[in-house]
């Protein structure tokens, strides 16, 4: 279960990267809204996340039997296996209330983004970091699940490649906000 959550989880970041590129697309107004495209694969990364939070519940479920049957909890040695946990779900909850944002304002059962508000704005910073901090504690495990050790060049290439889609995203928004206010 662990080596498919290790396999499971760099499919979700590139479907996450996907995400961001052709979101960040529509909101400069350089591609029309309502993507196929976009939907579909919006669907398909809900269902990975789905399947990536059930086994990760699972593992947490068996960490704290656990804990409970040998009597130490070791929470202070374990802090960061705490934060890849808690950050996952605080994910989960962004990521839902990202999906209500878009729901039901397109016709046919499409999502439509209407101008977003301050709620609205904060709750997708809040997701951008809580997603930032879960990659970030989760990137090593990730590594040493597929036999890799060291892999500071590879963080390093992954963290330049994911500011640069975040740049793109923040300039999208910039212009996106742009648009709303000439």
């Amino acid at each position: 279960m662990r080596k498919f959550n290790a396999i499971l989880a760099p499919v979700i970041f590139a479907l996450f990267l996907l995400h961001i590129i052709i979101g960040s697309l529509q909101l400069a107004g350089l591609i029309p809204g309502g993507n196929v495209i976009m939907h579909a694969g919006s669907w398909f990364l809900i269902a990975a996340v789905g399947v990536h939070t059930v086994i990760g519940i699972k593992l947490t479920a068996d960490t704290l039997a656990a804990m409970r049957k040998s009597g130490a909890g070791y929470f202070r040695e374990n802090k960061l296996f705490w934060v890849r946990r808690i950050s996952g779900f605080a994910v989960m909850l962004f990521i839902a209330a990202h999906i209500i944002m878009f729901m039901g304002h397109g016709s046919g059962g499409s999502f439509r983004l209407n101008l977003f508000d301050v709620p609205q704005l904060i709750m997708s910073v809040l997701l951008v970091l809580s997603l930032l901090l879960h990659i970030v504690t989760n990137i090593r495990p990730m590594m040493l699940g597929f036999g890799a050790r060291g892999g500071k060049e590879f963080a390093a290439d992954l963290a330049v490649i994911f500011s640069a889609v975040l740049l793109a995203a923040g300039a999208a928004f910039a212009v996106y906000y742009a648009r709303w206010l000439i």
